[in-house]
């Protein structure tokens, strides 16, 4: 791959995860600043990422692995995705912000295997060629989150910067999008798929293996304390007090950069159900934590439990990818990676959004809310998990290459 190429997908990868860390991590924060809303809100509002991962198999599977290049798809997405953002951003009440940000969801969402798409189709070994150009979509996640931060939106309740921020760079990456390295469709157009290849159904062979079934119950389980932390973590710190939040939370995804660099040694080293295992566990410490620093005094807790982001996310989502692809037959590795993110970021995180947002209605108080009894609940409910998972989960040798 020439060094031009390479820019331009990492730069492609900047710009399409700015987009998503600029609005996403403050939105709870937004919704209650400018609109008192209530958790039930914040869950409908966060949702919509969900709703988004369950559709964008279809958009992908009949419209850009078909009939249009991948490229022109993604650009067309965040030219729309532009307008929407800015619709999101002037709106004056939740009633008419919330159908702009599900419509931008159920068509962003699909831009991440888009985006994808466009950078493996220029790689000859992504095995190898992949990691260097994605953290650059690490980068644009940290670099929103330290801009909000610095410009203390925040603090001085003019959140509605972030989605009129974001759309403008939506609209910057629309237009790069028709520069791109051309992507055609992967599918002739007198041959289709069937419709269980389309969702990924084909995939669920993978569910015979018992091992695998238990990952990907746990998968789904694990989410549920996973929406936790997106859809209140933003809201909790600045509810508390903790100043730049958003940059702080930054923290997470630097961390995530590193611990990626040392997940294959130690998947190699100590296998994947003692990599799962300190990933859920992770989880559970994360939450405890928050729990316990919720008064704000002890803010290392805090801190640390921000930091741990990337264990929790690479140690069980990303070698879960990893297990995924090893497990599968080569006939559907593509079905297995949208069966998983289907399941997980679809009904898992769903299931997750739904019971936070009640959670903290139900914890609500005089001047905000009871956080050390909010935190407690996913902390709990992911040890669980992490107990059932030793006790059912089968150590398997499993040959590992090129991670």
């Amino acid at each position: 791959m020439s060094f031009k190429i390479s820019f331009q997908l990492s730069l492609l990868m900047f710009f399409q995860f700015f987009i998503w860390g600029a609005w996403f991590v403050t939105m709870g924060t937004f919704l209650s600043q400018e609109f008192n809303s209530s958790g039930s809100e914040l869950a409908l509002a966060y949702e919509t990422q969900s709703i988004g991962a369950i559709i964008a198999p279809f958009i992908i599977g009949l419209v850009a692995d078909k009939y249009f290049a991948a490229q022109k798809v993604l650009g067309s997405i965040h030219l729309l995705g532009a307008f929407l953002l800015y619709k999101a951003g002037v709106s004056d009440n939740f009633s008419v912000f919330y159908p702009y940000i599900l419509i931008y969801m159920l068509f962003y969402m699909p831009t991440l295997a888009l985006a994808n798409s466009v950078a493996f189709r220029q790689m000859k070994d992504p095995s190898k060629e992949f990691a260097p150009i994605r953290v650059f979509g690490s980068l644009g996640w940290i670099v929103a989150g330290l801009l909000i931060g610095y410009l203390s939106w925040e603090s001085s309740s003019t959140l509605k910067n972030t989605f009129y921020m974001s759309s403008f760079i939506s609209l910057i990456l629309g237009i790069y999008s028709f520069t791109l390295p051309n992507t055609p469709p992967t599918i002739e157009k007198n041959k289709s798929k069937s419709f269980s290849q389309i969702i990924g159904l084909d995939a669920l062979k993978l569910l015979k293996d018992k091992a695998y079934l238990i990952f990907f119950i746990a998968s789904i389980l694990i989410c549920i304390p996973l929406a936790f932390y997106y859809q209140h973590a933003n809201q909790f710190l600045n509810e508390i007090g903790m100043e730049a939040a958003a940059g702080k939370m930054t923290l997470g995804q630097i961390s995530e950069i590193l611990f990626l660099s040392l997940l294959p040694l130690f998947i190699k080293r100590f296998g994947f159900k003692s990599t799962l295992i300190v990933g859920i566990f992770a989880w559970g410490l994360r939450y405890l934590l928050f729990s316990l620093g919720a008064d704000g005094v002890n803010s290392w807790m805090l801190i640390l439990g921000i930091i741990l982001h990337g264990i929790c996310y690479d140690f069980f989502f990303v070698s879960g990818q990893i297990y995924t692809n090893i497990k599968c037959k080569p006939e559907y590795k593509s079905s297995a990676q949208g069966l998983i993110t289907l399941a997980t970021y679809g009904l898992g995180m769903l299931i997750g959004f739904r019971i936070a947002g009640y959670l903290t209605d139900l914890y609500l108080i005089n001047d905000g809310h009871n956080w050390q009894k909010i935190w407690i609940q996913p902390s709990i409910f992911a040890f669980v998990i992490l107990i059932l998972f030793i006790f059912t989960f089968r150590n398997e040798k499993i040959k590992i290459k090129n991670i």
